[in-house]
């Protein structure tokens, strides 16, 4: 970054128009600022003084949707952050944010001139900026894909992958992989997905800061993905931290537009040429989370069980065709969800009318009532060893679907 001349621009402004000024990264990351002018609140001296204005500050100003801004707009105070009233101006060039120009105007006076004034600001800092962005967007870029080809199931495409990482020094020497992937549950709403992309870099960039540990991360579709590398086995509750942490980040961001989860896969012996193994078994965690409500959202591979195989199916076979059709008779009549929960919960607690019925709080003959229906239903009898294993399969397809 010409780090002199963006300064320049942005002291020239603040004088001229008598505010304080910063320019942000895309990611709300500050670049440069000017000096105060007696209008600084708590969002800027941290911005100014730790270089970051703090995720829930940053969730806030994505929120407003600022990433497909094309002029001027207001960022509404937020009091519980100590966050006055900002005006925030898009930098482009050629349709790519570059960043973000952020004027503090608590009370809304900022008279046109000073907003003619921003705006021909944007303009002058663009081409500035520019140059780095291609160039470091050029080699994260490079480095990311590579990375991508680093966790395909294709020996080929691996290969390629780690010839690139090794030609760019990239490549770790550890003999240990652990792979954490975050996504959100569901589908996130249109208007956000910008959010959600800068919510999970932002994620990532805090846990990689952590240098205890060799870290890479890229995105590789919807899901963000963490490779940690080390030469000893790391503990679970290590590698649940870091997906604690980078979750904490995300949805900071988010400000509950979208809820984020994590798979974390196992750890491999065989360094980054085995690590795709871990990412295969932390996208279908990440996947399981997602159908779990409740809890903190962080699913480890070793607590699916029987779900793990079933997790990593392709998200588009999951349909009611794979449903054996005794489940799907009785979810047909069963629009309550009361018989499949206890279902559920009767296969879950092998077959155990005592340990169900004190589950779901019920007297052992209703518990008894509800099997017997649901064995109408299905036309299975559930005391049959095949019978149970079909239905529940079938129930953790049903829950991975939802």
């Amino acid at each position: 970054m010409p780090g002199g001349r963006l300064q320049d621009v942005v002291d020239d402004l603040a004088e001229r128009i008598g505010r304080s000024v910063a320019v942000n990264d895309p990611r709300v990351h500050i670049l440069c600022a000017s000096r105060h002018f007696g209008d600084e609140d708590r969002v800027r001296v941290r911005a100014v003084l730790q270089r970051d204005a703090g995720s829930a500050a940053a969730g806030h100003i994505l929120a407003q949707g600022v990433d497909r801004w094309t002029a001027p707009g207001v960022i509404p105070p937020r009091a519980d952050l100590g966050m006055r009233a900002r005006l925030c101006a898009p930098i482009r060039w050629r349709h790519h944010l570059l960043g973000l120009l952020v004027v503090i105007d608590p009370d809304g006076s900022l008279p046109s001139s000073s907003i003619d004034a921003v705006t021909a600001a944007t303009h002058t800092l663009a081409p500035l900026m520019y140059q780095d962005f291609a160039a470091g967007d050029t080699e994260r870029t490079a480095r990311e894909e590579a990375l991508r080809q680093l966790l395909n199931p294709s020996a080929t495409v691996r290969e390629t992958g780690r010839d690139a990482l090794a030609r760019g020094g990239w490549l770790p020497s550890s003999r240990y992989a652990t792979v954490t992937v975050a996504t959100v549950a569901g589908d996130p709403p249109d208007d956000h997905g910008g959010a959600v992309e800068v919510a999970l870099r932002t994620g990532l960039e805090r846990v990689a800061a952590d240098r205890t540990w060799r870290t890479e991360f890229c995105l590789n579709g919807p899901h963000g993905v963490l490779l940690t590398f080390s030469d000893r086995p790391l503990p679970e509750e290590s590698l649940r931290a870091r997906a604690s942490a980078l979750l904490e980040q995300a949805r900071s961001v988010l400000a509950g537009t979208a809820e984020c989860v994590a798979g974390v896969g196992e750890t491999t012996d065989g360094g980054a040429e085995a690590a795709w193994m871990s990412y295969e078994q932390a996208t279908g965690a990440a996947r399981a989370a997602g159908a779990r409500p409740g809890g903190d959202g962080i699913v480890h591979w070793e607590q699916l069980g029987a779900l793990a195989p079933l997790s990593l199916l392709p998200p588009d076979r999951l349909t009611p065709a794979l449903l054996p059709a005794p489940l799907r008779t009785l979810l047909a009549q069963d629009p309550s969800g009361r018989l499949t929960e206890t279902l559920t919960a009767y296969l879950d607690h092998g077959g155990s009318a005592p340990r169900t019925a004190h589950a779901l709080h019920l007297h052992r003959t209703s518990l008894y009532y509800r099997l017997q229906r649901i064995t109408e239903l299905t036309g299975l009898d559930l005391a049959d060893g095949d019978n149970r294993l079909t239905l529940h399969l079938g129930l953790r397809l049903h829950a991975l679907m939802r």
